[in-house]
């Protein structure tokens, strides 16, 4: 199909000539995440109960879960490698060896997906972790992480297309988008607050992030409930 004429003639969403390819240069992020324990005080949008914590230099990961019944079952994980290059791999789960986990073969610098890859779901729980730290987690209720942690891979810029968040209960809610350029500090570039109300944001003028630039979002309740948020990024080849 010719999509240049076809979204001439037809005003074809963006989105839609995005994911066939009609912009050669251009690939689309969707980031979403839930975070089931919000409180009083921030936590990141992530399956955490914490603020995030990245690491600090690339390691292999070990891969659990919290039940054997899900050994034989293959978690699929994509991040980056220490020269922030996108780096994907499928492990097998299996508790049968003396420390209890799966270690990768390549090393992370940053992880933020995995998923369940096989056609079997997970009964427990499954961590992506190094050295006590988890980095990724996957809820059997999920079978997939749900994390609104990014961060923008070597030879790309990032365009902040769209944001939003929604809580559970009435409550009011303030959230933080966080985003940390490379050698900087995590801070805020963005705060909006509601009561009870969903929130979506469209940049006309989208902030534009440059590679290696970490983001996330951030967000406290009233009091204890649950808050969704996500964002959409569009990345360009420099």
């Amino acid at each position: 199909m010719d999509w240049g004429g076809f979204q001439h003639n037809f005003n074809v969403p963006y989105g839609l000539a995005l994911r066939n390819g009609f912009y050669e240069k251009l690939k689309g992020i969707d980031k979403f995440g839930y975070l089931p324990t919000a409180a009083t005080a921030y936590k990141t949008v992530w399956d955490g109960d914490n603020i995030y914590t990245y690491p600090s230099s690339a390691v292999n990961m070990q891969v659990v879960s919290d039940e054997s019944a899900d050994n034989g079952i293959t978690i699929f994980i994509e991040g980056l490698d220490a020269n922030y290059n996108v780096i994907t791999e499928t492990v097998t789960l299996d508790d049968t060896d003396s420390a209890g986990a799966v270690t990768t073969t390549q090393q992370f610098l940053r992880v933020y997906r995995a998923y369940n890859s096989s056609n079997t779901d997970l009964v427990g729980d499954v961590t992506v972790s190094n050295g006590g730290t988890t980095y990724a987690k996957i809820f059997a209720t999920s079978q997939q992480t749900l994390m609104a942690v990014y961060t923008i891979p070597a030879g790309k810029r990032g365009f902040l297309i769209t944001g939003n968040i929604s809580v559970e209960k009435n409550q009011p809610v303030v959230a933080q988008l966080m985003v940390r350029r490379y050698g900087g500090v995590l801070r805020s570039t963005g705060v909006i607050s509601t009561f009870g109300i969903p929130f979506q944001r469209k940049w006309e003028l989208p902030p534009v992030f440059d590679e290696r630039t970490d983001i996330e979002i951030r967000a406290k309740a009233g009091a204890t409930t649950s808050i969704a948020a996500g964002f959409e990024i569009i990345l360009e080849d420099k």
